[in-house]
């Protein structure tokens, strides 16, 4: 079993501090993050909804869902990935429940989510 306070001191010591605005699920989001192919650099931006946030400290995740060109892709994103540059938040959405899996069967008009 894991002692608690060694666990606290871990996530305290080692966990970087971003400053990304905070969202929920339901919120239409653009994560910036840095992608190195060979010897170079780039930005990539993944624009979508944010299905799930899970995990605590060093190990929170958040999982975002988008259509291109017709077919679902999701991606998970440790928050203290070094690589991620930015967050922006386009739109805040209203949903009941913290993980909205039913999304993932929906599609055109009723994969809308109402505005805040």
């Amino acid at each position: 079993m894991f002692n608690r306070k060694i666990l606290d001191y871990v996530n305290n010591t080692f966990n970087k501090k971003n400053n990304f605005p905070l969202f929920k699920s339901g919120y239409t989001i653009t994560i910036f993050f840095e992608i190195k192919e060979g010897n170079k650099k780039r930005i990539q931006s993944f624009r979508g909804v944010v299905i799930k946030k899970q995990g605590n400290g060093l190990i929170k995740t958040f999982t975002v869902r988008k259509y291109s060109s017709g077919i679902g892709v999701e991606r998970l994103f440790p928050i203290n990935q070094p690589n991620i540059i930015k967050i922006d938040i386009n739109k805040k959405g209203k949903v009941r429940r913290s993980k909205i899996y039913y999304i993932r069967k929906l599609k055109g008009k009723k994969a809308k989510i109402k505005n805040q």
